[in-house]
């Protein structure tokens, strides 16, 4: 059964989507099955693998509605095992009809249950709060995984998210845990980058990954192509990170089933 990962953090611009798609895009060059799910309105995860859905499409508001089978969303992408199921801004409306369904919090864990199979890995690219969406994907995950920018109040707000991911431990889904927690926009050569990695370090431990993704001009230029990083410039220092990140996610994945 594949493992789902939630790439999880309340605050936007944190690199969460970057990361969703070229972690994605390197497991999948690794020959791992992956899908990219796309859980946020704002629909960059889908465009960010040229996947952007048309008005009349079917994305994952439809997935939440339990009327299509995943199957049936779940489109290709330019690398062969690379999947996606793409989102739209009606997901913005999915948050507030859940409300009133039943077992509101595991329709997503419901509705990705027949496809689980077919996949190492499931990549939840999840909006920028920590609403009934967040919780669904938190629901649904085997872990989260957890970005972090090198800059200024880097770590206000995670109490938030660290409260909110123990809540669901305790009442919904007992066995998530992090995942790892990883350092972007980091820049070896500002003492503040080399400080919130020396913070990170001291709260997390061991949690946080060793590869940590730098400031990267190609990385940034990469979603207007509408391909991930590696496949715009695989020799940037970009690409290079995420590739090292999906080694490290696969060695920590083996490490955990041995």
């Amino acid at each position: 059964m594949g493992r789902v990962i939630a790439v999880s953090n309340q605050k936007g611009g944190v690199g969460k989507t970057t990361t969703v798609v070229n972690l994605g895009a390197s497991l999948a060059v690794a020959e791992k099955r992956v899908l990219l799910l796309d859980f946020d309105p704002q629909g960059n995860a889908s465009s960010g693998v040229g996947a952007r859905p048309a008005p009349e499409e079917r994305t994952s508001y439809e997935l939440l509605s339990g009327d299509v089978p995943p199957e049936d969303l779940i489109r290709d992408t330019e690398l062969p095992h690379l999947k996606v199921l793409p989102a739209d801004q009606r997901l913005t409306g999915a948050e507030i009809e859940l409300v009133e369904a039943e077992e509101r919090e595991s329709c997503l864990r419901d509705a990705i249950a027949p496809v689980r199979d077919r996949f190492d890995y499931i990549l939840l690219d999840t909006p920028p709060s920590l609403g009934m969406l967040t919780l669904n994907a938190l629901t649904a995950a085997d872990s989260v995984l957890i970005p972090i920018q090198c800059e200024y109040y880097a770590l206000e707000g995670l109490t938030q998210l660290l409260s909110t991911i123990r809540l669901v431990q305790e009442r919904l889904n007992p066995a998530l845990r992090i995942e790892g927690v990883l350092l972007t926009m980091y820049d070896r050569r500002l003492r503040l980058s080399n400080q919130v990695a020396q913070e990170a370090k001291e709260y997390f431990g061991s949690t946080v990954y060793e590869t940590v993704i730098p400031r990267n001009v190609t990385l940034g230029e990469s979603p207007s192509f509408g391909a991930p990083v590696l496949l715009h410039d695989i020799q940037s220092t970009g690409a290079q990170s995420y590739l090292q990140l999906a080694k490290e996610v696969i060695r920590h994945g083996e490490t955990r089933v041995g």
